[in-house]
């Protein structure tokens, strides 16, 4: 089976400049969404243990920080084609700075010890699926499609479970969450690759990897949240 990356690709360009290319693009998407995740932690946790917990938690700010990062997300959406690179870099750490103002929460709800070990839980089966997502020969168009709907899903039960308050709904919920959120990795990791063949000059190549870092990122948070509902002890 041909590896969908190289149906399509940058017209002169053989397969092991592209691949070598590959590689240092997807090394700076990690590396964004590595240096988000420590960015959110190191806030959420300094939120916690400073008197910002109550500052924020005890006041109508609030809903300022949980509203907040999907305005990013939205402008960083909407604004892909025509913000400058350093445009789109700043408004990924204030999305990022943003959920960590918001998760810091998670630390005031749950155990440090529970949350250190839904985070190594969410690491592993991040970075076994987009292992395989990178390696894979197969074409997951079809399994991310599935998973996108499966998003919606869980969505609506969510919101339809804070009338019903069902604690078996919303178990399911989260083992679905889990499961969509880590598949939707290695769907991601294989696009990254594809849009990657298609994507000309390097600042299109900037951007997309500041992009497709939200992406992932996004796949782990919500993994990780999720897996936390299963795992985690409150306090």
């Amino acid at each position: 089976m041909t590896d969908p990356f190289f149906r399509s690709g940058v017209a002169g360009l053989d397969r092991i400049t592209l691949d070598a290319g590959l590689r240092a693009h997807m090394q700076r998407v990690f590396a964004y969404m590595a240096g988000g995740l420590a960015l959110t932690g190191l806030l959420a946790w300094i939120v916690a243990h400073t008197v910002l917990a109550q500052f924020i938690f005890g006041s109508p700010l609030r809903w300022i920080v949980a509203i907040a990062p999907l305005g990013f997300v939205m402008a960083m959406s909407f604004k892909m084609r025509t913000i400058s690179v350093s445009g789109l870099k700043t408004l990924f750490w204030l999305f990022c700075g943003t959920m960590g103002l918001s998760m810091g929460a998670i630390f005031l709800t749950f155990t440090d010890a529970s949350i250190a070990r839904a985070f190594f839980i969410t690491a592993a089966t991040f970075g076994a699926m987009s292992l395989w997502g990178y390696t894979t020969k197969a074409d997951l168009s079809r399994m991310g499609a599935f998973l996108l709907m499966g998003v919606f899903g869980i969505l609506i039960a969510s919101l339809v479970n804070l009338f019903m308050l069902s604690s078996m709904l919303q178990w399911m919920v989260s083992v679905a969450g889990v499961a969509i959120f880590t598949g939707l990795t290695a769907w991601d990791v294989q696009r990254i690759k594809q849009t990657y063949a298609e994507s000309y000059g390097e600042e299109a190549n900037d951007k997309l990897a500041v992009f497709n870092a939200l992406s992932l990122y996004l796949n782990f948070i919500n993994a990780f949240q999720f897996m936390l509902s299963l795992v985690g002890n409150r306090r």
